[in-house]
């Protein structure tokens, strides 16, 4: 039987890290474009790739979100059952 309290875990940490590279990849729209036309022609090609992981990051902790508040549900199930 898989335990519920370590796969919690596994899943909390996983969501905090996702959480953190959301976090850098919103810095990184705050920061603005460079100055220098280049720069800024570059990090508009980025710009599209950055929106598709911040999509794909958000997608990944909702699931990740809904699994640990099963997980709650059943230990609290476990505790009173």
């Amino acid at each position: 039987m898989v335990d519920l309290r370590k796969r919690k875990q596994e899943l909390e940490e996983q969501r905090d890290e996702l959480a953190e590279r959301l976090r850098r990849i919103n810095m990184d729209y705050r920061r603005g474009l460079d100055k220098d036309a280049e720069e800024q022609a570059t990090e508009l090609q980025n710009a599209e790739v950055l929106q598709e992981i911040a999509r794909v990051t958000s997608e990944e902790l909702g699931k990740i979100e809904s699994a640990i508040q099963r997980i709650e549900q059943a230990l609290r199930h476990q505790q009173n059952g």
